[in-house]
């Protein structure tokens, strides 16, 4: 079995490698699409970095609304070509690349008009289902299917009776896109990629025009290293701008933030067997079946206040709540809300002042010698962003360079996966776990859940579930730690779990737990486990605060209430 890991010390030895020679790629920002560039470039057998200023997926990667998915409500922009090149990525992901990671969804339409709606919404969906088998790329997911009211409403008890005069039920995927990301790297490294979290970049490397590496700082240990290579690919996301402004050039594009948010709410408050999406008047709405949960999303509105911690405002909870509400036969409210988060999305900027008319599809430039930007684009179709980004880097490159293999490159856990999810009966008899338990550790590492199983085979303790957040197993927080390159207590909690959105007191019960497993990892004295767990609490507080606010100044500023961590 492939695999490879992301600890303390494979973290300093990559940046000291990164610092020893030439590189042929090096990838600034490890969200989606910087990680999937790093495995493309790598595969492709030329020498890769990846450094990444916070930790992987830590900006709009890990606050998506976590769906693999074609885009339905383009095929009504007429998007064609959009519509089907993701849809065969969603199939490409499902079926080969992640299928561990990767699940179906259904997803119910309410229709509120008698006749033409039927046929007008029933022909786009038959469209959207039509060019997803057509590039061969169909199966794993059922078709779409016409229900009547009654049928809909014993679908789906949760809506009012006159919600609705009938429904269509269609399918697309999800994942946890955090966790995807962080699979990306790892599967990057096995392929002989170097990669570090936590080091950024605060300048580029020039010689006369020509950009030739960049100086990054290690925020962790303080040290400053110069990595050379052929080729930098910027592919900072939302920070587009910024990192370009580093190189004294004026950009070819810009990039504009759009803010989205989502609730958390138990799957006990909203009675259905299927996820919804709702018409809003500037978009949609999607309510996701999220395990014990679901998730409610999303705002589509212009952001220019801080990039790192975007903060959803009093505003935004009342929006959703209040759409959400206009279907529910028993209405939401927020006491019922465990979790909330904002994310924003890379647009790239056009001529329309509406965030939701922006472009999602990317771009790749090549603004001076030696330095390539890919920004725009969605998470789904990450991959022919990863692709053509690399594509551009190769044309500066004094070698022959092997074509993108990333459609035959599953990542690590997939291989073997079905057959382990098989056998998840004997390995429950084998290891004395639930089967539950079993289920969700392939659902969330595949074939690398044996990793954890022998973790727990040294230590039955770490078998049992973390305090106050019962989802997940004391051999996760460890793991994320050893293997998955987590340097903080907020990486566990936010993006290694979901406890943070997924339990009422938004971790905080959890965290002294979790912070003494992850100590022995990582070297933490006592002072260091009490910052760590201070340092969670003011953040989520922070975030409380913030979601009492009216407007989006006032909750940006009640969230900027928590600084960073910086360790000592």
């Amino acid at each position: 079995m492939r695999t490879a890991t992301l600890g303390p010390a494979q973290r300093a030895e990559s940046l000291a490698s990164m610092a020893e020679r030439e590189l042929d790629v090096l990838v600034v920002g490890a969200g989606v699409v910087g990680a999937g560039t790093a495995l493309d470039a790598v595969t492709r057998g030329l020498s890769t970095g990846l450094v990444e200023a916070r930790d992987w997926a830590s900006g709009t990667s890990s606050r998506s609304s976590k769906l693999i998915h074609g885009g339905l409500r383009y095929l009504e922009m007429l998007d064609f070509a959009l519509v089907r090149e993701a849809l065969k990525e969603r199939g490409l992901l499902l079926e080969r690349l992640a299928p561990h990671l990767v699940k179906p969804v259904p997803f119910l339409y309410p229709l509120q008009h008698k006749g033409w709606e039927r046929l007008y919404a029933g022909s786009g969906v038959a469209l959207y289902d039509a060019m997803s088998m057509a590039r061969g790329h169909g199966r794993g997911l059922p078709m779409h299917r016409h229900l009547t009211r009654s049928h809909a409403l014993r679908v789906a008890p949760c809506l009012k009776k006159d919600a609705l005069v009938g429904a269509l039920q269609y399918y697309d995927a999800q994942m946890d896109d955090a966790r995807y990301v962080t699979n990306l790297v790892r599967t990057a490294v096995a392929y002989g990629a170097q990669a570090a979290n936590r080091a950024r970049v605060t300048g580029f490397l020039r010689e006369g025009e020509r950009v030739v590496g960049a100086k990054v700082q290690d925020v962790e240990g303080g040290g400053e290293y110069e990595i050379h290579a052929q080729q930098v690919v910027n592919a900072t996301g939302v920070w587009t701008d910024d990192t370009q402004a580093m190189v004294g050039e004026r950009g070819q594009f810009h990039v504009r933030a759009s803010k989205g948010v989502h609730l958390v709410v138990p799957r006990d408050r909203i009675h259905s067997t299927t996820g919804l999406i709702l018409r809003t008047e500037k978009s949609v709405l999607f309510v996701i079946p999220w395990g014990r949960h679901w998730i409610i999303g999303t705002t589509d509105t212009d952001w220019d206040l801080d990039k790192a911690h975007p903060a959803a405002s009093s505003a935004d909870i009342d929006y959703l709540l209040r759409h959400v509400n206009s279907v529910l036969a028993v209405p939401l409210s927020r006491d019922d809300v465990e979790g909330v988060y904002a994310g924003l999305r890379p647009l790239l900027a056009g001529e329309s002042d509406a965030t939701s008319k922006l472009s999602r599809e990317h771009t790749v430039a090549h603004p001076v010698p030696g330095l390539v930007v890919v920004a725009g684009g969605k998470y789904t179709t990450y991959r022919v962003m990863a692709k053509d980004a690399v594509d551009a880097a190769v044309h500066g490159l004094d070698m022959r360079v092997a074509e993108c293999v990333t459609e035959d490159v599953p990542l690590l856990g997939a291989e073997g996966y079905r057959a382990l999810w098989n056998a998840r009966a004997r390995i429950a008899a084998r290891t004395g776990l639930h089967v539950v338990r079993v289920e969700h550790l392939l659902n969330r590492y595949g074939t690398l859940a044996e990793e954890l199983l022998q973790l727990i085979a040294e230590d039955p303790s770490l078998g049992e579930p973390l305090p106050a957040a019962d989802d997940y197993l004391r051999a996760e927080i460890v793991y994320a730690a050893s293997h998955e390159g987590a340097r903080h207590l907020d990486d566990v909690l936010t993006r290694r779990t979901r406890i943070s959105i997924e339990t009422f007191d938004r971790g905080t019960r959890s965290a002294r737990d979790a912070a003494q497993l992850m100590a022995p990892v990582l070297g933490w004295d006592k002072d260091q486990i009490e910052r760590e767990v201070e340092h969670y609490q003011k953040r989520v507080e922070a975030e409380r605060e913030s979601q009492r606010q009216p407007d989006d100044l006032t909750a940006d500023a009640a969230r900027l209430g928590a600084p960073d961590i910086v360790p000592l």
